[in-house]
């Protein structure tokens, strides 16, 4: 076998040399590199050039891009199709009479075929089902509530009844122009009251607008009063948290505001001996009011109440404080005695007109206290003593024994 295999080799071998003698073509019949020989019959063509030679990796790159852009083109239509074949689907189950959209946007259809289960499908389809509905209920109640109104309207041409009584009309404007000639005047020869607006870095965003609330509040209270205070914002700037709530409230009727706005410090406005700040935390009690002092009102709204905020600006300014006098007139309940800055309006205009501490700590609301002192302190303290004994059945020099006792206690267990 082995010798047949060498004799057809040789044979091969001598059939093509005597080939390439007689054709001319050189010894490298069988070239390693991947080349492409071109046909005589082109070479005749282009005889001037020598043998040209095609790269076979090159084409085959070309002829794989070709590819690429086919199964691109061929996989558009397959999307199109699976979208058809899913909106089949979604027509079958309308038909059986499960909850699906009537409107379906593609965008949701694909999110539908995303769906890892049918379970999970049917739920998508019912969700999207009831939000329709939703849209349909909330536009067909829209329509009626318009036509409603078109009927009312209607109806109230028909009897051709005027809205508004034009005296009404002449009365709220007139009253408004007597409010704002007050103010002017105030702005002249009234009393200043000032409110400081120096505390927006202790105050998050939403107690901010809490006090431009009340501020707003304070300050239709002022305009519609007889002797209204002449209001100052002092240290406001421009584009602050303060002055944004603001703009929201007013809009353009902030420009025409009858108050005067500074970003200067009060104290470089007024003399100190006649400032006063009045803070819960003062320990000094205002007995009477000064219609000569300018007392100020510190813009603060601290839902965690931040105790000594304003008496340590008083202090740092070297200014006289002023609380007012609370338990002096009032049997308090519980809490802190801090008040809103419309309440403490109230209280200061009330105090202005007629200097009666019970008719202006009415604005305190009733929740804090429990009513009005009538009797003197020493009377109080007596009976506040006899009602603890009431319900505990001691005496306090009792209960102070007793707690001593458990505190001694309490402290060799420790």
């Amino acid at each position: 076998m082995q010798a047949a295999n060498m004799l057809l080799k040789k044979i091969v071998r001598c059939s093509a040399f005597s080939f390439s003698i007689q054709h001319g073509i050189k010894w490298d019949l069988f070239p390693l590199s991947r080349t492409l020989i071109l046909s005589p019959c082109l070479k005749e063509d282009n005889s001037h050039s020598s043998s040209e030679k095609v790269d076979l990796d090159a084409w085959k790159k070309v002829m794989k891009s070709g590819l690429q852009d086919v199964s691109k083109t061929v996989s558009e239509p397959k999307e199109l199709s699976d979208l058809a074949a899913a909106r089949e689907t979604l027509e079958l189950w309308r038909l059986v009479g499960r909850p699906v959209p009537e409107k379906i946007s593609e965008e949701q259809l694909k999110a539908f075929m995303e769906c890892p289960s049918k379970s999970a499908k049917k739920k998508y389809l019912k969700f999207l089902h009831l939000k329709e509905l939703y849209k349909k209920s909330n536009k067909r109640k829209m329509d009626e509530k318009r036509e409603r109104r078109l009927e009312t309207q209607e109806k109230a041409s028909e009897t051709e009844e005027p809205k508004k009584n034009p005296f009404v009309c002449l009365w709220s404007s007139s009253m408004d122009k007597a409010y704002n000639w007050r103010v002017a005047q105030s702005m002249t020869f009234g009393q200043p009251l000032v409110f400081d607006m120096s505390y927006e870095k202790y105050m998050s965003v939403r107690e901010v607008a809490n006090a431009v609330r009340q501020i707003v509040l304070s300050e239709g209270c002022n305009r519609r009063s007889v002797d209204p205070f002449h209001i100052h914002f002092c240290n406001f700037k421009d584009d602050s948290l303060y002055h944004k709530e603001f703009i929201k409230h007013y809009r353009g009727a902030w420009d025409k505001l009858l108050i005067t706005v500074t970003d200067q410090c009060y104290t470089d406005i007024f003399p100190k001996d006649k400032l006063v700040y009045l803070t819960a935390d003062s320990p000094k009690v205002m007995k009477t009011f000064d219609h000569d002092k300018i007392y100020i009102l510190g813009s603060i709204v601290d839902k965690s109440i931040k105790t000594g905020v304003s008496l340590a600006q008083a202090k740092r300014l070297g200014l006289e404080t002023a609380a007012l006098p609370l338990e002096k007139y009032l049997l308090w309940n519980c809490g802190a005695k801090n008040l809103t800055l419309d309440q403490m309006m109230h209280i200061l205009l009330t105090l202005k007109d007629t200097g009666d501490w019970k008719k202006a700590l009415e604005f305190v609301p009733k929740r804090k206290y429990h009513s009005f002192v009538d009797k003197p302190m020493h009377e109080l303290k007596k009976t506040l003593n006899l009602i603890n004994i009431l319900k505990l059945g001691k005496r306090p020099e009792e209960l102070q024994k007793q707690f001593a006792n458990n505190y001694s206690k309490r402290l060799t267990q420790k």
